[in-house]
């Protein structure tokens, strides 16, 4: 009788579980976003907002495409490495990922007008198009411990309570009923749990893959060498997979009748969407060896078009041999996600032809993260983004020394937490170097990136739960080939 439950539970689990799968989490990890590009940006830690003749300012700070007195094509592979270890109720465990990708690819057009730099007016009108890779997800997570107060049929168990068997979750609650990790106990909407609440060492391991990139098409101007203004549409997109396998097991046999479980959960999530940036660089003072420029950008929020594709499958197996096992359909769903807009401030000092350092202000609020759909308001998600997350203030600085044909950079990037005070921490910073190597109609740069990142994860949302202290750290190495032509 119960597996002919899975039939009646097909047709309505698309509707009724859909609208869940979408929640404040997916809203932050698509509002927030790094630095990547160039390895000339990447190595002065993003602090380009006001320097500009970077393909990477396209995405940051418009009016740095302005800046350009050539025709430029960059180029830029990258390897990236994630390590992330998880202390779980005093144990250690640690994983990682290595991916290699394409941070940048694009070309800028410099259009020079018949003004004569010695005449006032508008020196250039520049176009530029290409691709930034601002946001790379791919991650190995392990967690293991021993819980000696719950187990996550606790969760299953209390989520399940009043509600009749064919009325049960297809993605989670109806699959442990079915395999026996939930059961009535004397009524139809009474349930109890086989799984011992305790004394059980839990395991998730956790691999994400995919990555957020954005297509841009710029248009900027110099006027006078004094002002730099220019306008970026943005068409980001991006793909991210989840996939986990949550287990408990009776390590020492010292339970009765319970071996263990296991939960596999996959999520493949996929959008476009399109946004719209403004930026100027102005110079108010230009003499023999000082220049100071300062820069603004507006960014609107991305207005993002999303589908996601999720399901599940659980298995148990008991002390008596009895081993069960069942799976979900396929889950999906389309919706909207609108991601914060975010105001920058940038300086950057130029001292003659040795060099310049830099600084960007950035400013985002994440609470202002907004999931929609045509059958689903969000009102619970939406809320639970507003009274979760913050107004975050995020500062890149960069340094670079100018050595004749050859330059050695530096830079440093904290991006504040999007948590309100108490309830997490997920502030990065990030440490980066690197140089360059510049010819008249050629230029090679190297970036080495070091981000750091600390987060609480919690296996399971449960009243007294610990949860697990997450370290992540990546390593990210760059290298930009560019042709001025």
């Amino acid at each position: 009788m119960k597996k002919l439950r899975i039939i009646i539970m097909c047709a309505i689990a698309m509707a009724s579980l859909s609208a869940n799968a979408q929640n404040d989490v997916d809203a932050l990890r698509y509002s927030m976003i790094g630095f990547g590009g160039t390895a000339r940006y990447s190595s002065m830690a993003g602090a380009f907002g006001a320097i500009g003749a970077d393909f990477s300012t396209l995405s940051v700070n418009p009016a740095g495409i302005g800046v350009y007195r050539k025709n430029e094509f960059t180029f830029t592979p990258s390897v990236y490495t994630g390590k992330t270890t998880a202390t779980y109720n005093g144990n250690n465990a640690e994983d990682l990922k290595y991916n290699f990708n394409f941070s940048n690819l694009g070309v800028v057009y410099a259009m020079n007008t018949s003004k004569g730099q010695d005449q006032e007016g508008w020196k250039s009108v520049n176009f530029g198009f290409g691709l930034n890779r601002y946001n790379n997800f791919h991650n190995r997570v392990l967690i293991e411990g021993s819980n000696s107060s719950s187990s996550l049929m606790d969760v299953y168990r209390n989520n399940a309570q009043g509600s009749t068997p064919d009325q049960l979750d297809g993605f989670s609650t109806l699959l442990a009923y079915n395999t026996y990790l939930i059961d009535t106990n004397g009524g139809e909407s009474n349930y109890i749990s086989n799984v011992p609440s305790g004394g059980i060492l839990q395991r998730k391991s956790i691999e994400n893959r995919g990555a957020m990139q954005e297509m841009v098409i710029t248009l900027g101007a110099n006027y006078n060498n004094k002002l730099y203004i220019g306008g970026t549409l943005g068409f980001p997109y991006l793909r991210f997979i989840d996939e986990s396998t949550y287990k408990e097991i009776d390590e020492g046999d010292s339970l009765p009748v319970f071996n263990n479980f296991t939960i596999h959960e996959n999520l493949t999530t996929t959008g476009s969407g399109f946004n719209f940036k403004f930026g100027l660089i102005y110079v108010p003072i230009d003499i023999e060896m000082l220049k100071i420029k300062l820069g603004a950008a507006v960014h609107t929020p991305t207005f993002f078009a999303m589908h996601d594709e999720w399901s599940s499958q659980v298995s148990s197996s008991f002390d008596n041999g009895d081993n069960y096992s069942d799976k979900s359909p396929t889950g999906t769903f389309n919706y909207s996600l609108t991601t914060p807009m975010k105001a920058i401030g940038s300086i950057a000092v130029q001292i003659g032809q040795y060099g310049t350092i830099s600084a960007d202000y950035e400013f985002v609020d994440y609470s202002d993260a907004r999931l929609r759909s045509k059958t689903e308001k969000y009102f619970d998600q939406n809320d639970l983004i507003q009274s979760k997350y913050t107004a975050a203030n995020n500062l890149r600085f960069g340094a670079e020394a100018v050595l004749g044909l050859f330059s050695i950079r530096g830079g440093y990037a904290i991006y504040g937490s999007p948590y309100k005070s108490g309830l997490n921490d997920a502030k990065r910073t990030a440490i980066t170097g690197g140089f360059g190597i510049i010819d008249k109609n050629y230029f090679i740069d190297f970036a080495y990136v070091y981000s750091k990142s600390n987060e609480n994860y919690y296996l399971y949302n449960l009243d007294g739960m610990n949860p697990a202290s997450l370290e992540k750290v990546t390593q990210n190495f760059l290298i930009t080939l560019g042709f001025k032509f």
